[in-house]
This record gives C-alpha cells, sequence and structure tokens, in this order.
C-alpha cells in the first residue's frame, strides 16, 4: 500500500491515507507486513485499488478488478468500488463481468471482439433485451441485431 503513496513526499500525509484505506479494509492492516505475493488473488486485487487511491485521483482506472475471483471475492472487490464511487469518485473500468459493471455505472459501453456494439445509460443497457439475452444470459451474437 506504502508503494501507491510513493509520490507523497509528506510522511504524514501518505500515513493518514493509508490509515483510511486500512479503516475500509482492515484485512488490509492485519496483513501489513506480509509480501503482496502471499496475498490471495482477490485480497492483492483490493490492495491494488488501495494503491491506487494512496494518491487521491480525480479518476481511478481499473482494468479487470474481477478477474480470476471467486464469487465470494468479487462480490467483496465490487462492494469496495460501489463504496468508492457512492464517494464521489470517477471511475473508469473495464470489465468483462457486464452486469456488475453496468449495476456500478452511469454508462456503458458494451464491446464484442473489441467491437461497440451497444452503448448508453448503464440501467438502459440493463434493460434492454438484446444486451440481457448476448451478454448476460447466454447466447450467441447476430449480425442482425447490431
Amino acid at each position: 500500500l506504502e508503494m501507491g503513496g510513493y509520490l507523497i513526499s509528506e510522511a504524514s500525509r501518505r500515513k493518514e491515507r493509508m490509515d483510511r484505506i486500512f479503516e475500509q479494509l482492515p484485512f488490509l492492516h492485519e496483513k501489513r507486513k506480509r509480501a503482496a505475493r502471499s496475498l490471495s488473488g482477490g485480497e492483492r486485487q483490493l490492495l491494488a485499488i488501495g494503491m491506487g487511491l494512496m494518491t487521491e485521483p480525480d479518476l481511478l482506472l481499473l482494468d479487470e478488478p474481477s478477474m480470476g475471483l471467486s464469487p465470494r471475492m468479487m462480490s467483496r472487490v465490487f462492494s469496495w468500488i460501489m463504496k468508492i464511487h457512492e464517494a464521489g469518485k470517477s471511475i473508469l473500468m473495464v470489465e468483462q463481468n457486464a452486469k456488475q459493471a453496468l449495476e456500478l455505472a452511469h454508462r456503458g459501453y458494451v464491446l464484442d471482439l473489441g467491437t461497440n456494439r451497444f452503448e448508453g445509460r448503464a440501467r438502459d443497457l440493463l434493460d434492454d433485451p438484446k444486451v440481457k439475452r448476448l451478454y448476460l444470459g447466454g447466447g450467441e451474437m447476430d449480425e442482425n441485431l447490431s
């Protein structure tokens, strides 16, 4: 976590930010002496997000935060992302789990093999029958739908 704050020259500010993240994710405080490689995949993902928050960016970029995680840990990661979002932080996220991502988003873009197939307000995309059938519940892409 401390590595995420390497640009913060004032030690007291760095500690304050670390403490704030430790309050939100107490398990990180408990495991702060352990090497990051000894953490589970989900714990490492939460650590990476925490590191990203250390500099208090205006925009947090997240690339596949649920990749390779168990359903339990995925839920934990998305729960924290939601809290970050609710606290007013702007987030740009690329995510394979379209349903989870759209539930967090204001706006969404659904890509299929690198092509933008759908875009719009996240709520509208979640309610769109084509998006539901093709990306939220199975099915194959039909060229006539795009």
